[in-house]
């Protein structure tokens, strides 16, 4: 039973960066679709270009190190530019990495036809001799990793509304990802760092390179090797290699949890149980009155205190041990939105404005399930009153 329930019948019809991998497997050969009335995205757009290996090293200038934008477990991204002018991130996969010519063709039909405004959007491909290369829109903002943990000096941190900003869009990609994808799709690597921003600060989930094609009919999970980022990986996901869409649902849990803290996921530059988030936040996690004690100091008390605990509340009901109490994303995206709808003011300001909409009764009902109780280590009382 999801812990938001009371929200409403949001449900499926029936049917930094340690990589964790244990072992090797292959990518089921499946095709998915979505309805393109509901992606965001007209129908016409689901295609992608074939690119020249000649073309994309020329609009990288030769993948220039200047260039190089990003790296990681599947290989390097560059800026590029087309002859239109169009800026591209064009994305270099490892000669020897974890993926075959199977994998990078079903990886390639799956972005062909994942349309949505949070998501990155694949613009094309190339497949030419032993060169494997994917083109995605370029996001000129960089990532949430940069904006929340790399601060170059001068710059100013994330207020509380960019913070619910990005939280309501990636959780609107996830909610994509599961509820409108036939098969869902399990994104698997939902961090920081896959999180990019366009022109507009409108943040996109990028980097599919560990999706993996959900459960259908019967099936209630999908085996595989256990991959993912060292401190976002779902545990029981983890010690059992069964995989749902409430693997992501933990991951966008210690998102959230980054949001609020101003903390990563895991920080090898410090010390003992500081260096998990989840270690360190637990104390404050399974305490109401200690839930302000997890804001981050970045923001200075500048945040609606009554939406900051139903925030951490949110992020602590996605970070249950066992998956089936976890919420689903779409409940998820309801409780943010609501969240959304009472922006931080400051106070100077506040006094002309109206005082913010009281709580939802859908919303104080599910907030009032957990009051007082062991929000971490106890699961089952979230299913108290819904």
């Amino acid at each position: 039973m999801s812990c938001f329930s009371c929200f409403g019948p949001r449900r499926r019809k029936t049917k930094t960066d340690s990589r964790i991998d244990d072992s090797t497997d292959a990518r089921s050969n499946a095709c998915v679709s979505v309805d393109s009335t509901e992606s965001g995205q007209k129908a016409s757009q689901s295609s992608a270009r074939s690119f020249a290996f000649r073309d994309l090293a020329m609009a990288s200038q030769n993948f220039k190190v200047a260039n190089l934008i990003g790296e990681g477990g599947f290989g390097r991204v560059f800026k590029g530019r087309l002859d239109s002018g169009e800026a591209i991130a064009i994305q270099q996969l490892n000669h020897y990495g974890l993926q075959g010519s199977k994998e990078f063709l079903v990886e390639v039909l799956m972005l062909i036809m994942l349309r949505h405004e949070n998501l990155v959007s694949l613009i094309g491909y190339c497949a030419e001799g032993d060169e494997r290369l994917l083109v995605y829109e370029y996001m000129p903002l960089g990532s949430l990793e940069k904006q929340l943990f790399d601060l170059s000096p001068g710059k100013q941190p994330l207020d509380w509304n960019a913070r619910i900003k990005i939280a309501v869009g990636a959780a609107k990609g996830l909610t994509y990802l599961h509820d409108v994808a036939n098969p869902p799709v399990i994104y698997r690597d939902l961090k920081a760092a896959n999180v990019l921003f366009d022109n507009d600060f409108t943040p996109k989930l990028s980097d599919f390179g560990l999706a993996k094609l959900g459960p259908v009919g019967d099936n209630t999970h999908v085996s595989t090797r256990v991959m993912g980022t060292y401190g976002y990986c779902d545990p029981e996901y983890a010690n059992s290699g069964k995989l749902t869409i409430k693997s992501d649902v933990y991951s966008f849990g210690m998102l959230l949890l980054e949001l609020i803290t101003g903390r990563r996921a895991f920080d090898s530059t410090k010390t003992g149980g500081d260096k998990n988030l989840m270690t360190w936040s637990r104390p404050f996690l399974n305490d109401r009155r200690r839930f302000t004690q997890l804001a981050d100091p970045l923001l200075q008390g500048c945040y609606p205190k009554r939406a900051f605990k139903h925030l951490v509340v949110v992020a602590s009901m996605c970070l249950q041990d066992h998956a089936r109490v976890r919420p689903i994303m779409g409940d998820v995206v309801f409780a943010l939105n609501h969240l959304a709808s009472q922006p931080y003011i400051p106070e100077h300001d506040s006094k002309i404005m109206n005082s913010p909409p009281p709580p939802s009764p859908s919303l104080e009902a599910a907030l009032t399930c957990s009051r007082g109780r062991n929000l971490v280590r106890r699961p089952s009382n979230f299913q108290a009153g819904v």
